[in-house]
């Protein structure tokens, strides 16, 4: 049996494992054998917890959690940084809901397109009754002049005009165009050497017929315009 100098932990070595209270090599902390176990080991847990916090968790009221108490010198924002995109998104919204509306049409742009389309159905009347001779066909093309007029007025316009006025001014620039139309034709007589006037040149060439392509107009324009 080896028994340990004076002033040194015993060692003593036996049969057997040392008694309690005797010192090993490997119950030493400076030891080799006990630090490369302490390694292969790995940290120490914390005593009294057995698993980690989350940042959420806290005090509850009621059964809900509770935030924290903020820590002293800590700034917060009074509103998160997303609210920010938030705001452009809803800014965005609002300029494409006004250009939507504004696409809708304009009431100067309706009435400039019905009375593009008027002129046009003049023109035509005039060709066909003076240049080509036709007198019943004249007609038709009153009545389909009235209907595009009374359409472009309210393609050009939509719901910036009412249905009443729509109405109403699609009924006066399709008349307006068939008299035009009217005194196209006289023009054109004159140029060819006629001397009548006008109420006399329009009862001796086409009579009715005249009455009858404006009231044709008239009816075709407030059926397109309502």
């Amino acid at each position: 049996m080896r028994v340990a100098a004076a002033a040194w932990p015993a060692v003593r070595s036996c049969d057997g494992w040392p008694r309690v209270g005797w010192l090993t090599l490997a119950s030493l902390a400076w030891s080799v054998g006990g630090r490369h176990a302490r390694d292969r080991m790995g940290p120490r847990p914390v005593p009294g917890y057995d698993g980690g916090m989350s940042e959420s968790e806290g005090p509850t009221r009621d059964g809900a959690a509770v935030a924290p108490p903020p820590t002293p010198g800590e700034r917060r924002l009074a509103h998160p940084p997303s609210d920010r995109y938030r705001s452009t998104e809803a800014s965005a919204n609002e300029i494409v809901t006004t250009d939507v509306a504004g696409s809708r049409g304009s009431a100067m742009r309706g009435v400039v397109l019905a009375i593009v389309v008027g002129i046009v159905g003049a023109v035509a009347i005039v060709l066909l009754g003076g240049v080509a001779a036709i007198s019943a066909g004249l007609v038709v093309v009153a009545a389909a002049s009235g209907w595009a007029v009374g359409a472009a007025l309210k393609l050009g316009a939509g719901d910036r005009i009412d249905r009443r006025r729509r109405t109403v001014v699609a009924i006066a620039v399709a008349f307006i165009a068939i008299a035009l139309a009217q005194v196209g034709l006289w023009q054109y007589a004159l140029r060819e050497g006629g001397v009548l006037p006008l109420s006399d040149y329009l009862g001796e060439v086409f009579g009715l017929l005249v009455p009858v392509e404006a009231a044709a107009a008239v009816v075709a324009a407030w059926v397109a315009a309502r």
